[in-house]
């Protein structure tokens, strides 16, 4: 493999595997399909300049234009999370190395017969709008209100898609776990624990700093994250705090950056949690982007299976938009139904039973015990942001549309079975990674490449 595949390598969490995302076996029941398209946060447009060929993937070109439009996007994603942002012009050459890679991968896509039709593409939108908390036209008008290209969005999206059904396709057949593949792990972690193995699942909250921000707007800031900090540690919701303060990405997600190795979050972050018990608050820490509280939202080791896990009972009334029913009039006639049982006129379950289009209408709406994973995400992001009783606003998913209500939290220990179910995902996840990685360096070394000029960020 040559230096610049390996830099590439080194990379791939954040250029290569954020639009090629791992799949997952649906399960049978109609809400829980845990394989979906991540939210794609674009970046603003860079300032148009004249734009020129940097390098040709069998004789499909790749502009200049087009790498500072993917860095800008890497350098913001790596400044909200507080990573250490490379030198520009490394970071350039690393971007360009990810898109001739996307760009072979695509053109493997295509010339193997896969597609992304308009109708998925359509779903796919407003799949991210819904975990936008945005209905589709909405979306887009913010989209072009902050200089995002509405066509270049799209065919990212469309490209992310493709790339996915690339990935599914050519990994399935080669991931296979068995029984013995699972019993090796579990022997395996149980002699090989080490207390560096630690894996982290962080609350976020950003509060930006622009940079050369004058000191009377870093001290506002300042304050800003200590009253963050403060609420927080008096018991004030995480996920409440981070939708109304933060600016980095995840406050969609409550602030919750996943459960991820130590080894993968800044420096900074773990240096200020990892000796701190689950639910205990960090912060404000200072980085170059800005003012940073953190919450342990969970903590163990890697490698073995979590001993608990909280579950979550809800329910939700869904109506499925089609000829005799927009998605408009759907969240419209949701809307009615979330007034009329925030003021008591109706129960929840009633109007569940009357109205909702899913097999857990007789049940009141009931989608019984969840664990993490279960439901389809712009679902469960929406569950996972109410607390007990909270009704949401109407959610649309590639279902239809939702109205949520969850009523109760618990934390469960986890079944001998379900941590093997655990191991079998990891497993299947690392394995899958190693095909990825083994495709897409096949797929790279069988184009042609011609670099032509190095790129001018």
């Amino acid at each position: 493999m040559t230096e610049r595949h390996q830099q590439f390598s080194r990379l791939a969490v954040w250029l290569l595997c954020a639009p090629l995302l791992l799949a997952a076996p649906a399960s049978a029941q109609s809400l829980r399909l845990p394989n979906q398209i991540s939210p794609l946060r674009a970046a603003p447009s860079a300032p148009v300049t004249a734009d020129f060929i940097v390098a040709l993937v069998n004789s499909e070109p790749v502009t200049n234009n087009d790498v500072r439009q993917r860095l800008r996007r890497v350098e913001q994603q790596m400044g909200q999370q507080g990573m250490t942002i490379p030198p520009r012009e490394q970071l350039a050459q690393q971007v360009l190395e990810q898109l001739l890679t996307e760009r072979a991968l695509l053109q493997h896509a295509s010339d193997t017969g896969i597609r992304a039709d308009d109708a998925t593409l359509l779903r796919a939108e407003q799949s991210v709008a819904a975990q936008n908390q945005l209905e589709l036209e909405e979306f887009r008008r913010r989209l072009v209100a902050e200089g995002i290209d509405i066509n270049r969005f799209r065919s990212d999206l469309r490209n992310q898609i493709l790339l996915q059904r690339l990935q599914e396709r050519e990994t399935e057949a080669r991931v296979q776990i068995s029984e013995s593949d699972i019993d090796d792990y579990l022997r395996q972690q149980q002699r090989n624990a080490d207390p560096a193995n630690l894996l982290l699942n962080l609350g976020h909250v950003l509060l930006l700093v622009p940079e050369g921000a004058p000191a009377a707007e870093v001290d506002a800031q300042r304050a800003r994250a200590e009253l963050v900090a403060s609420r927080a540690r008096a018991g004030t919701d995480f996920a409440a705090l981070a939708a109304e303060f933060s600016a980095a990405a995840e406050r969609v997600n409550g602030g919750a950056l996943g459960l991820r190795p130590a080894n993968r979050l800044p420096e900074l972050f773990v240096n200020a949690t990892q000796a701190l018990p689950v639910n205990a608050i960090a912060g404000p820490l200072r980085s170059e982007a800005g003012f940073h509280v953190l919450k342990v939202l969970e903590k163990r080791q890697a490698g073995l299976p979590a001993a608990t896990v909280v579950q979550t009972r809800a329910r939700h009334i869904l109506l499925r938009p089609g000829p005799q029913l927009t998605e408009a009039a759907a969240v419209e006639r949701l809307n009615r139904y979330r007034e009329q049982i925030a003021s008591g006129q109706e129960s929840f379950e009633a109007l569940a039973r009357a109205h909702s289009q899913d097999g857990s209408a007789r049940e009141g709406g009931t989608l019984g015990w969840a664990s993490p994973g279960q439901f389809v995400p712009e679902f469960e992001e929406a569950m996972n942001r109410l607390r007990p009783g909270e009704l949401s606003e109407p959610l649309v998913s590639r279902f239809g549309v939702h109205l949520i209500r969850v009523d109760e939290r618990r934390e469960a220990p986890v079944s001998q079975r379900e941590q093997r179910d655990q191991v079998r995902a990891v497993l299947r996840e690392r394995k899958a990674r190693d095909a990825l990685e083994a495709l897409a360096s096949e797929v790279r070394n069988r184009a042609f490449v011609e670099n032509r000029e190095p790129p001018r960020p």
